[in-house]
């Protein structure tokens, strides 16, 4: 059985600079965001070819009839959603049959809850742990949501056209600039925009739409490209689309719907401020999906700003309910901060916690490394994770690094390599904490510990995914015991082991 990730046929990276160009053709780029926007400061309003548009208001979007009820949390269970199908949430048929071609034949509880309010135009909380089918609840919904509001009239230029009467030759449509997003996805980092895009991707395209990368650490020009031939749906990191922005190559005036994903992480990485600069870009009044593992403190200002009386929904209950087939990207047993508890590791992970003396613990990495099957280690600092790829390779075990210093190229080809097999163990930053989806990894192994919970629960959601086994061992110095100790108390559960570990014996 191939081990991995594999993304679907139809899906290409780089579309936007190899593409054919398709679909409908568009208002311009230039767009003015709102009546009187002048776009960023120090920057015209251009279009794709550093034209300067014309500055029209785009139309409301269609009001809705009722509003949800200010922050009540409607919490899902799996058994809530059970004999329910894509179909019965409102998606259209080539929506569904691009679901299941990715293997999401029936909804989680999280896609259950969210997708009906999203095609409401409802703005939308949605809190599930890691690996409970965010993405495919937000991405096909967004899909849908774009498709309603084109055949409304929300985008000027975009509806569809009339076909000529039997024998009548239909006039050749005038060309226009290339379009403008209609919807926006911003993610903390690179490897979570990519692992999103392989995604939505596939379900953009069974409907005519395409998606564009917009993240750092890559060359401008291939993005510039994109948006030359047009994108309906950009997916990017807030200070490559707010650059962009600045530049005056990324219009945001006609992004009717914003889906922010692993909102607290962005807080956690200092991005909440340029989330609120680029959601300020945007359509008045557009809606916004905001997708987390957990809901915090952090995300307040962004919810009392742009998501005014939000349906908020969350799923609670147990984590091995989710199974293949079910939504899609599998489940990780991440369940924080809900009304049932804190983190509810799956029945089949085990987590230990292994004190090892400082001169013992290259050795102790090795032997746990070698002996533990397909391997995420994680480390803190950038520096630390290389060297432990060094460590772990000159030790004859297959690793490859994974950190913020390497080159976006290199992370994609050593991040293929691990979830095609071709590499045992990847050694990582807390850059891979989320949104690095494969099944089959059997050990997590913290070379150093975590933090706090959160981290752990994020780290320790890479195994046991999709309801298989796995373990979470973590390295702790003996000066740590009473801090991790308290992590679990907080955590809600204990260990298997908690004791002293000496490699080689």
């Amino acid at each position: 059985m191939a081990r991995g990730y594999r993304p679907p046929g139809n899906y290409e990276p780089r579309r936007g600079a190899k593409g054919k160009k398709r679909g409908a053709p568009g208002g311009r780029t230039g767009d003015a965001a709102r009546p009187g926007a002048k776009g960023p400061k120090g920057a015209d309003v251009r279009d794709a070819s550093g034209q300067r548009g014309a500055e029209r208001p785009a139309p409301a979007l269609p009001p809705l009839a009722t509003l949800p009820a200010p922050l009540e949390a409607r919490r899902t269970r799996p058994e809530d959603v059970a004999g329910i199908g894509f179909a019965d949430l409102g998606l259209g048929g080539n929506i569904v049959r691009a679901l299941a071609e990715l293997g999401a034949t029936e909804p989680f509880p999280i896609q259950a809850a969210t997708i009906p309010d999203a095609l409401a135009g409802h703005h939308v909380l949605g809190r599930g742990r890691t690996g409970s089918g965010k993405t495919i609840a937000f991405g096909a919904a967004l899909v849908e949501r774009l498709l309603r509001l084109k055949a409304e009239g929300a985008f000027p230029g975009e509806a569809p056209r009339e076909r000529p009467r039997r024998g009548e030759r239909a006039a050749r449509p005038e060309r226009e600039g290339a379009r403008a997003p209609k919807a926006l996805i911003l993610a903390p980092t690179r490897e979570l925009a990519l692992q999103i895009d392989r995604t939505v991707q596939p379900i953009a395209r069974a409907v005519g739409l395409f998606t564009g990368q917009f993240v750092g650490g890559q060359p401008f020009e291939p993005q510039l490209h994109a948006l030359r031939r047009g994108v309906d749906i950009a997916i990017g990191t807030p200070g490559r689309i707010e650059d962009l922005a600045k530049r005056g190559h990324l219009n945001l005036g006609r992004v009717a719907v914003t889906v922010i994903d692993e909102a607290d992480h962005l807080a956690e990485l200092g991005f909440i401020e340029a989330v609120r600069r680029v959601l300020r870009l945007t359509r008045r009044g557009g809606q916004r999906l905001l997708f987390s593992a957990t809901l915090d403190t952090a995300v307040e200002g962004i919810v009392a700003e742009f998501m005014p009386r939000p349906a908020v929904h969350e799923v609670v209950g147990d984590a091995a309910a989710a199974s293949p087939g079910r939504g899609g990207e599998g489940a990780s047993g991440e369940h924080d901060g809900s009304a049932d508890g804190g983190y509810r590791p799956p029945p089949g992970v085990e987590h230990r916690v292994l004190i090892v003396l400082r001169e013992h613990k290259d050795e102790a990495l090795v032997e746990l490394a070698r002996g533990g099957g397909r391997t995420i280690v994680f480390c803190r600092t950038r520096a630390y994770a290389e060297r432990v790829a060094e460590l772990l390779t000159a030790a004859g075990v297959r690793a490859v690094p994974l950190h913020g210093d390497l080159a976006q190229a290199k992370r994609e080809r050593n991040l293929a390599r691990f979830a095609e097999g071709r590499a045992d163990v990847l050694v990582a930053t807390d850059v891979a904490a989320r949104g690095i989806h494969v099944d089959d990894v059997e050990l997590v192994l913290q070379a150093d510990p975590p933090d706090d919970p959160k981290a752990y629960v994020h780290r320790a959601g890479r195994t046991g995914r999709v309801g298989r086994s796995g373990r979470v061992v973590t390295l702790i110095p003996r000066t740590r015991q009473k801090r991790t100790r308290e992590l679990f108390a907080a955590l809600g559960f204990e260990p298997v082991f908690f004791g002293d570990f000496v490699p080689g014996a």
